[in-house]
């Protein structure tokens, strides 16, 4: 039983308990408060990573002058941004999302774009990017083209975000890893060693225990009993942080306070971004060429994600759409433009929102209760510091578990559907980017409807984006070609 059957049973005719109950639609959605406040900490746990991870990424990356943003003033904003879209979300989406910088997007920022110019140059691309994204939410174009998806796709979308999120799970807690020899393979050697694999195993066998056996809460019981057995374990073997002479260290956070400090959090970079530098600097040509990449990327990356957590919240309709997915559309749209504006990248729609989802989160109080919890981040980030990936990250198996369950709605013995299904699915984790997979899905599955003369099948926009696709995967071919640095 997943999830979403599990505990969402419509309550179409029980009238509101109060006010909060009314906005957020929680009995409607067959939910209560207490499971939306639950939801919402564990998606909290596990996606605050990312206040760790993006200083990393962004704050150490060098642009064209070789300036560094740093990491104290990242981390901060990257806490701002997420708090700020997420609540957004909560009252205007009223969905169960949480948002924050982009991964994927930020490494895009600063290792391909930054190096060719300033960073306030660099994100004001950023803001031009989330600027379009606005537009075409508000023109209707981008919930036009969600409408357009064909119904089995959806679901092989669905499915490949369960397995690109599975994959996450088993790559940040250290059990899948770039292999020797091969693309990867399992733990530093072929093998899982090191006290940090057992907390990972533990709470990836504990949830499932406690999700068997119908326990409310299993996906925060799980997190918060391996956080317990990862700190005793660092307390008494004192393994560390991971690196290269310590392989089978804590990949992300050390499951201690040590070293760490509580402080003011530093919003210089906050407002530091130039509309026009970018062109300035790599010409018009090349300016435009990285807005549509990012744009692009955006743009699906946050419809599959949006397709995929709503179908395992059990919230899409009958025809496979999201009720009133415009206001979600548009905070989205607007996170770009306020990860640009704060220097903290491009923020999105985030796939680990499924562990909330989950664990029974199916409304906006679910993103008030992360975005809360993230404005406390802003001022205790050592607090986000403290649960290690190892213990949150098995939440992330086990929503990939559940999302596989949308594979029963995919035809497989009809190969029109079947191919476009299957490369959508296995390129998603393959390819480690979820605008790949609907790509590939989306142009086989027009030349395939072409080749069985079923062309008026074929929503016109799905031709138009099919093709804005093709020009996506041939970008780099066509720079080379055309002598476009």
């Amino acid at each position: 039983m997943t999830a979403s059957t599990e505990t969402q049973t419509p309550k179409s005719g029980t009238p509101p308990r109060n006010a909060l109950d009314r906005f957020f639609a929680i009995t409607e959605r067959g939910s209560t408060v207490p499971r939306e406040i639950r939801g919402g900490l564990v998606t909290f746990v596990t996606m605050v990573y990312i206040v760790v991870l993006n200083p990393l990424i962004i704050g150490t990356a060098g642009d064209a002058h070789h300036r560094m943003l740093g990491i104290g003033p990242v981390a901060a904003v990257t806490a701002l941004v997420a708090a700020v879209m997420t609540l957004l979300m909560a009252f205007v989406g009223r969905y169960p999302f949480a948002l924050a910088t982009g991964l994927g997007l930020n490494a895009v920022v600063a290792f391909q774009v930054a190096p060719q110019m300033s960073w306030p140059a660099a994100m004001g691309m950023v803001v031009i990017e989330g600027l379009v994204i606005t537009a075409l939410v508000l023109t209707g174009f981008r919930t036009a083209v969600f409408y357009a998806i064909p119904q089995q796709l959806k679901s092989a979308i669905a499915v490949g975000i369960g397995l690109f999120i599975a994959l996450i799970g088993f790559a940040d807690g250290g059990i899948v890893r770039v292999g020797n020899g091969t693309p990867v393979q399992l733990g530093w050697d072929g093998n899982m060693r090191g006290w940090p694999s057992l907390v990972f195993v533990f709470g990836l066998l504990l949830i499932a225990v406690l999700m068997i056996r119908k326990v409310k809460g299993a996906i925060l019981i799980g997190i918060a009993a391996s956080t317990v057995l990862a700190a005793i374990i660092q307390a008494t073997a004192h393994v560390g942080a991971a690196s290269a002479k310590n392989p089978n260290g804590w990949q992300l956070n050390v499951p201690s306070f040590d070293g760490k400090h509580f402080g003011a959090p530093d919003m210089g970079l906050f407002g530091h971004f130039s509309l026009g530098g970018g062109f300035s600097a790599v010409g018009i040509v090349s300016g435009i060429v990285i807005v549509f990449t990012l744009v692009l990327s955006d743009f699906f990356d946050v419809m599959g994600t949006t397709v995929g957590l709503t179908a395992e919240a059990g919230l899409l309709d009958e025809k496979g759409n999201v009720p009133n997915i415009g206001p979600v559309l548009l905070v989205d749209g607007l996170a770009a433009v306020a990860g640009g504006v704060s220097s903290a990248s491009s923020a999105t729609t985030y796939v680990e929102s499924a562990s909330g989802i989950g664990d029974g989160a199916r409304t906006g109080l679910a993103s008030l209760t992360t975005g809360l919890l993230f404005v406390v981040t802003i001022f205790l980030s050592p607090l986000a510091q403290f649960v290690p990936s190892e213990a949150a990250t098995p939440a992330l198996v086990i929503v990939g578990v559940l999302m596989m369950g949308q594979i029963k709605n995919i035809d497989f013995g009809n190969f029109e559907i079947a191919v476009p299904a299957f490369l959508t699915i296995v390129l998603m984790p393959f390819t480690y980017s979820i605008t790949n997979g609907i790509g590939a899905g989306f142009i086989s599955y027009v030349i395939l409807q072409i080749a069985v003369g079923k062309v008026r099948k074929v929503h016109p926009l799905l031709w138009a984006v099919s093709i804005l696709f093709a020009i996506y995967f041939a970008i780099e071919p066509l720079k080379t070609l055309f002598g476009i640095h």
